[in-house]
Order: structure tokens, then sequence, then C-alpha cells
């Protein structure tokens, strides 16, 4: 399904590229003399690979991240010139082929990466040039301690591998003080060793914040540059680069002791219902409102003509009901948007609300938004 016409698509989105510029920036300024990569695998975040990697292409980027291959070759297409490194390595030597083809960098990952890449790379100015992953603490891709010094001292003799980047991925570097964080840093310090020619690289968007001895070489910020809290709990200097808006498909009256939605939610006052044309297939998750029934979870809320509105009843798939009661009777219309997240009710504040992380929330938003991007506008 493509792009929705405006007028008659459910949701809107706004993707302000100024913003991703300005982050990009500042994280430029936070990680000097560090080289800042963008990441861009999963479509960007959901934001759209095309235009969010022109625009950081144009703010000086020139080394990016993907995750898988497939969305090398998409962004080969976009940026020619580009060095694109892809996280999840090689699925073997046909797979090797398109890196080939397409002069993608795999990060290898295991010994199997590593001697497939051997037998099936390529050489430009350097001989198969690749990033090296070394597990530190996180335990899900990269090559142990033990494969690292393997591989160093085969490579030694051989030079059949040119590292490029050696790195590892934090675990809990969004929790502040958490212990794992010295401990990883401590491990990689050490692997590194075994690669004297190559960039170090740690630090993640929350490793960006984190500062001083994370920064290395290589910095790879993703939810920072799409405007997501890094670290639990900071004030973020980034700027919110998407705004999802729903449209109101019709205002209702509801009288006290009546009920909306699946469910049969009861509504204890004579109220004003605005239903928003957009619900869990395009990303605003049903989690919003089941969540919002236990005590110790915060109220999920909108914002339509300078208010929050409290969202009410069960999001469905494709509606969500409003509550404007408070706004008076003719304050909301058919036809207006409601912001769902944005400016005025952050991502962070609606993914804590959905008990999950403003990074799902944004890969989730569907294809049926009109999105519009915007630069230039300040």
């Amino acid at each position: 399904m493509g792009q929705p016409e405006p007028l008659i698509a459910g949701g809107h989105l706004v993707i302000d590229l100024d913003a991703l510029a300005h982050n990009y920036r500042l994280l430029k300024e936070l990680a000097e003399p560090a080289e800042v990569a963008g990441v861009v695998k999963a479509d960007a975040y959901g934001l759209g690979i095309e235009p969010v990697a022109r625009t950081l292409w144009e703010e000086g980027c020139r080394r990016f991240f993907v995750a898988l291959p497939a969305e090398g070759v998409v962004l080969r297409q976009i940026l020619p010139e580009a060095e694109i490194c892809v996280f999840n390595g090689l699925f073997g030597a046909e797979a090797a082929a398109v890196y080939v083809a397409h002069h993608l960098i795999p990060v290898l990952n295991s010994p199997s990466d590593v001697s497939t890449w051997e037998a099936y790379g390529w050489d430009g100015e350097v001989s198969r040039p690749c990033v090296l992953h070394v597990e530190t603490g996180i335990n899900r891709l990269g090559l142990t301690a033990e494969n690292a010094r393997q591989v160093a001292e085969e490579n030694a003799l051989t030079s059949a591998l040119t590292p490029l980047i050696v790195m590892t991925h934090l675990a809990c570097g969004d929790v502040p003080g958490h212990p794992m964080v010295q401990q990883q840093l401590a491990r990689f310090k050490e692997l590194t060793k075994l690669f004297p020619e190559a960039e170090a690289s740690i630090a993640n968007s929350a490793g960006v914040f984190l500062g001083g001895e994370f920064l290395c070489d290589v910095v790879r910020p993703g939810i920072a540059l799409y405007g997501g809290t890094p670290i639990d709990g900071m004030t973020s200097p980034l700027r919110p680069v998407v705004t999802a808006y729903s449209r109101i498909a019709q205002i209702k009256h509801v009288a006290a002791g009546e009920t909306v939605g699946y469910g049969a939610t009861p509504v204890y006052r004579d109220t004003i219902i605005a239903v928003g044309s957009t619900g869990y297939a395009d990303g605003y998750h049903r989690a919003i409102t089941t969540r919002a029934k236990q005590p110790e979870n915060p109220q999920p809320f909108a914002f339509i003509n300078g208010h929050r509105v409290p969202v009410i009843g069960r999001i469905s798939m494709d509606l969500t009901l409003f509550d404007v009661t408070d706004l008076g009777p003719d304050a909301v219309a058919c036809g207006d948007m409601v912001e769902l997240f944005g400016p005025n009710i952050p991502v962070d504040e609606l993914a804590q609300v959905c008990g999950t992380i403003s990074y799902e929330l944004l890969t989730s938003l569907g294809r049926r938004y009109y999105r519009e991007y915007v630069r230039n506008v300040r």
C-alpha cells in the first residue's frame, strides 16, 4: 500500500527533518572528536530511510549502520558513496555475494562469519573490509573473547581481513549507574588491544551521553537521532522528530451510565467523545488503555486545541476514543487532528503508558498515515 492522500488518511505524521539535523549536530558536539555514524535500521526507526539518510548525509554523516543486508541494498541506492555496515552479519556464502555486489561491510559476529568473509569478501582499497563485533556481556550476537583472540592471531599471519572497527553493544547504558556498564567498558578495552589498527565503538545513543571513555572513535546513535530519550530520567536536549496525529471521524454525545467501545467501558458523566481514525493497526498500542486500568499506571492522554484530553475505552484496530468534554460542546469538530505524540505528548511518555519504549512505538507506525516531511521551515 502506497502513501495515502492527506485528505482521506486516518492519520498524519509530520516528520521534522530540521529536528533530525539538529539532533545529529548536537550529538556531534557531544561526541567530539569521535565520528557520529547514523543508525538507520528498521526504515530509519519507522520514519523513512530515504529522507532520513539524505538529511544525515547533508549534515556530513558518511558512515551508516543497518540491521539487515536487504536494508543495506536499499540504502546503497539512496547513498552511492556512503560506507554501509550491516549489524546482523552474514547469512552464508550466497548472502555474501550480495554484500560484494553492493559494497556492504558486514559486522562479523561469529567464527563462521569470519571464515565466510575471508572466502567470499570483496577487496577495495583494503582487503575484505569488515567490522568485528566482540561480546562483552549482552550475549546476543558477537565473537567471544576466545574467538576474538583467535581471529587476531590468524589475521596477523594472513591479513585476510581488514577490521575497520571493533565494536560491542551496551546492555544497560540507559540505566544510570548500572554496574554492567563499567564492566563492559573494561572488557571492551582489553579486547580492542587485539586489533590496534581498528577504530573502536561501544557507544549507542545512551553511550554518547555517558561521554568520556565511552566515546572511543565512532559512536552509533539511533533513538537519539529521532528525538527519543536514551537514558532513563534524563532531561533531554533533543528535539522531537515525529508528530503523530489522528483525524477525528465523529463527535458523539454519550449519557452518564452508558458504555463505550469494546468491553463496554462505563462513563460516569455526560461525555463528549471524539472518535479518532487510528488504532493499534497504526501503532497506537492497545496496551495504552488496557494498562491504564491498573492504578499504578499513568492515564493516557492526547492533545488537541491546546489541551490534553484523556483516552477513554479500549483502543481498537482502526479507532480511538478521546474524552473532549472539558473542552466544551463546540471545541472539536469532525476532521480535526488529535496529537497522539509529538511536542506536547512526548513519545517517551506515551511509551511509558504502554509499558514499552519509544523505539517500539516509532517502528510500529503503520503505513496508513499520510507522511509529511518538513525541512528548512525555521
